[in-house]
């Protein structure tokens, strides 16, 4: 029952990912995009820890720590650059 759950799960970030990805490409505004890009790694982290489930192996959950932690560099520094214009 819980793998039917997380299964469902699963293909919600699917949809959630390929409606950011719309958002991203067809954002009006830059802001848009950053929010849309963080939304997309943020799911994305989600659906490497599913998929560490799934599989079983527990390595995969540091490689989601370690792309949550690059997602939010990247955003830090994409939120600097609509701040100052770089």
């Amino acid at each position: 029952m819980v793998e039917n759950i997380l299964f469902a799960a699963g293909v919600i970030m699917v949809v959630a990912i390929l409606l950011s990805l719309y958002r991203f490409i067809k954002g009006p505004d830059i802001t848009d995009r950053a929010i849309s890009f963080d939304v997309m790694t943020i799911v994305s982290v989600s659906i490497i820890a599913l998929i560490a489930h799934f599989a079983d192996r527990i390595i995969y959950l540091d490689v989601a720590l370690v792309y949550a932690l690059l997602s939010f560099l990247s955003v830090v520094v994409i939120g600097r650059y609509i701040e100052r214009g770089l």
